[in-house]
């Protein structure tokens, strides 16, 4: 089972909200994620919440994180390699 760290769209349409997820990745997007890792709201002054605890026992693990997501890390000063 592969696991990756990745964004999943909510909200109504022309107002997105996200929420940072630990899904598998076979599985498709809207299916129920594995854990909600933190949640990004890029209309509100891109207000971003991550737990970091989390994202890291999943990148250990073998997770792997989106591009997106590790841009957001960065944002967050908690880089990850991406992969």
């Amino acid at each position: 089972m592969a696991v990756a760290i990745r964004l999943r769209r909510m909200g109504k349409k022309l107002n997105p909200f996200y929420r940072i997820v630990a899904i598998d990745s076979s599985r498709r997007s809207k299916g129920k994620p594995l854990e909600e890792l933190g949640y990004y709201n890029p209309k509100i002054k891109k207000q971003l919440s991550i737990n970091k605890e989390r994202v890291d026992y999943w990148i250990k693990n073998g997770a792997l994180v989106s591009e997106t997501v590790n841009g957001l890390l960065k944002k967050e000063k908690h880089s990850v390699e991406s992969v």
